[in-house]
């Protein structure tokens, strides 16, 4: 672990300060590390995967003797392979890893793990069975740093536990900058996550029998993964018609080892800022039971006054000089002299020439 230094100056200040936890999170940075031994579809699918992360992603081009999973294996630098995803975490200020592994008795593995105040929060490891990438599909690609539109298309993904999981790790793997509104054009791709037909016994298991019984990784369904890019039509109203074109990349996962996270630090870690005083005071945090008010995002409070319909002939203003009688009066019958003493002044001028 990197010990902590007082800054000595005000860039070194505002440095520490973008790393500080922060009510609305920063974009979450992704680190692809390669193991000791990576196959051809390892490769291709962690290069995918990049693409669509960018630019919030790092990628480590040496590969490492790394286990996650393991607390007694040890790296080339001497640290054991949680301590250096530690360190690594706290160095380049990422929240995610990306893990591409393959051996004999795990060939093609990925390893997602998240952290939390540079620690290990949980991890999940997958296989990958199938591959077509992004390269081998010749269609248009989405502009890198876009938000995707996720879709989870099945019913285990609120009820089962590893699927819970796996489904809040690629929301936090694929999630960009926190937006209020997003413009319809802006949503270019669209990710979507399905399951293989499922047995009757885990459609119909309740989430507590569930964790109760034994894993069999066998007995879980294949998780896939498909890119999309989007189409905008005419569809003759204000809402286009929609339609999907295969981007890539398109992967078929298997699950496999995982690690649950540490009760305290997830309940830390799901744990949200409280209103401050002065916030509450202003009405922020509370609801307002008020006819017509409402807050705005400063704390303000605004409201909508109704009045009854005024009579305006009856209003009295101030009358300018301009505009009294008299001085029109006067104006107007002036008008027929104008002529004559237009002419006397003629003909004095014309005397002082000669």
């Amino acid at each position: 672990m990197l010990r902590t230094v007082k800054p000595k100056n005000a860039r070194s200040k505002r440095a520490r300060d973008a790393r500080a936890p922060k009510e609305i999170e920063d974009p979450r940075t992704a680190i692809f590390v390669r193991g000791s031994h990576t196959g051809e579809k390892v490769n291709a699918a962690m290069r995918d995967l990049m693409a669509l992360k960018r630019p919030n992603c790092i990628s480590f081009s040496k590969k490492n003797v790394i286990h996650p999973f393991d607390n007694t294996s040890v790296t080339e630098a001497g640290h054991t392979s949680q301590s250096s995803l530690e360190f690594w975490s706290t160095k380049n200020d990422a929240s995610m890893f990306l893990i591409g592994q393959s051996t004999k008795k795990r060939p093609d593995g990925l390893t997602f793990v998240r952290m939390y105040d540079n620690r290990i929060l949980d991890m999940c490891e997958v296989g990958v069975t199938g591959l077509v990438g992004m390269d081998q599909i010749k269609t248009k690609k989405c502009t890198p740093g876009n938000k995707p539109l996720l879709h989870f298309a099945s019913e285990l993904f609120d009820t089962h536990p590893r699927f819970i999981q796996l489904k809040s790790i690629l929301i936090d793997f694929f999630n960009g900058e926190v937006i209020d509104s997003i413009c319809l054009a802006g949503l270019e791709h669209v990710i979507s996550v399905s399951l293989s037909p499922t047995p009757a016994s885990l459609n119909n298991a309740s989430t507590s029998a569930i964790a109760e019984t034994k894993e069999d990784l066998s007995t879980l369904p294949t998780v896939h993964i498909r890119g999309y890019t989007t189409r905008f039509l005419a569809s003759g109203n204000r809402v286009p018609r929609v339609e999907l074109t295969p981007m890539g990349p398109s992967m078929d996962l298997t699950l496999r080892r995982h690690q649950e996270p540490d009760p305290e630090m997830w309940k830390q870690a799901m744990k949200r800022p409280k209103v401050a005083k002065k916030d509450i005071e202003s009405g922020l945090g509370r609801k307002n039971k008020r006819k017509n008010t409402e807050l705005d995002e400063m704390g303000d409070l605004r409201g909508r006054v109704h009045v009854g319909k005024q009579d305006l002939s009856k209003l009295v203003g101030k009358k300018m000089k301009g505009l009294r009688g008299g001085a029109v009066d006067v104006d107007m019958e002036s008008d027929g002299d104008d002529d004559g003493d237009r002419e006397d002044d003629q003909g004095a001028r014309k005397k002082r020439k000669v």
